[in-house]
């Protein structure tokens, strides 16, 4: 099996780093100083799994790594403009795509692209429908410095073929993550786990951000609490009108929520790192559904608004 992980910060580089370490013929597309750190230290991790160190092949570009089996896409959508012409190789050679990233996917619906992150529709032209695999993560992780990850927060990462079978593709994926020490369960319903934690996200996200608060701080506020509570009943009203049932309320998604490491959210380390947000896939998505669908979400809104200005603030600072 060759897998080419696209994106190997705090989560890609540690699933690369232990499906490298179980066996597994690894490349990593990553950026700038951490790029370096890869290529002369390996990838250096502290994680649920112990601490370790595994050399990966690694590089700026896609077009390095010859046939692949699985290219696990583990950056932010916010990026997919810069790195598209970098998958044509990968699409010739029939590589299966995997998609692991926050908020709603490009392939959402197979025949509407969803605006806010395929823009025109150009990744839903462009990679063909029956060699994606959605996914979903359940962990937390940052980058302690170029070269060194350290994960927390769990090893569960449900895999779905998006018309719901079991392929022997999704099955041997599966396997090699279990082989790798993570749990990749095959869900015939991969939207469904998609919603669960994009609820969260829609809430916890952009509130950290605005308030700078973790996750548990903000949970042990009343007023927030019954915020964030608001934004996840907005979200799941959204989920069914788009013909998705979740499955749970507010509350299940609150006590979950609870479970996390008292962290920082993705969100709010961009912005103390002064980054783009990744905002358009988790509350731009979800609102272009909502609009679509004729489903009010007025705190959603409300919370997307001033997370954009405090965006394009951040950015011009």
């Amino acid at each position: 099996m060759r897998v080419c992980v696209f994106g190997a910060g705090a989560i890609g580089g540690f699933i690369a780093a232990a499906l490298a370490r179980s066996g597994v013929d690894v490349s990593v597309v990553a950026r700038g100083a951490h790029l370096e750190a890869i290529r002369t230290g390996g990838l250096r991790v502290s994680s649920d799994l112990g601490d370790f160190t595994v050399q990966v092949k690694a590089s700026n570009d896609l077009r390095d790594f010859g046939d692949l089996d699985y290219v696990l896409l583990t950056f932010k959508s916010q990026q997919w403009d810069g790195v598209l012409p970098q998958f044509e190789r990968a699409i010739a050679e029939r590589a299966v795509f995997v998609t692991l990233q926050n908020g709603l996917p490009f392939w959402y619906s197979p025949d509407r692209a969803l605006e806010s992150v395929d823009p025109g529709g150009r990744i839903l032209r462009m990679i063909p429908y029956d060699r994606i695999i959605g996914g979903v993560v359940h962990a937390s992780g940052h980058i302690a410095a170029p070269g060194r990850i350290r994960q927390s927060g769990g090893m569960l990462y449900p895999l779905g073929e998006l018309d719901g079978t079991t392929t022997q593709r999704i099955c041997a994926l599966s396997q090699a993550f279990a082989a790798a020490g993570m749990s990749a369960p095959i869900e015939p319903e991969i939207r469904r786990n998609i919603w669960r934690k994009l609820v969260n996200n829609l809430a916890l996200n952009p509130v950290s951000a605005l308030t700078r608060a973790t996750v548990q701080r903000m949970l042990s506020d009343a007023p927030v609490r019954a915020l964030l509570r608001a934004i996840i009943e907005e979200g799941l009203a959204i989920a069914r009108a788009s013909g998705v049932e979740p499955g749970v309320d507010a509350d299940e998604r609150l006590k979950w929520a609870e479970h996390i490491a008292d962290v920082k959210t993705s969100m709010l380390q961009d912005v103390e790192a002064g980054r783009p947000l990744e905002l358009e896939p988790i509350a731009g998505a979800a609102l272009e559904l909502a609009r679509h669908h004729g489903v009010p979400a007025p705190h959603v809104e409300t919370v997307y608004a001033l997370t954009k200005l405090l965006g394009r603030n951040v950015q011009s600072a």
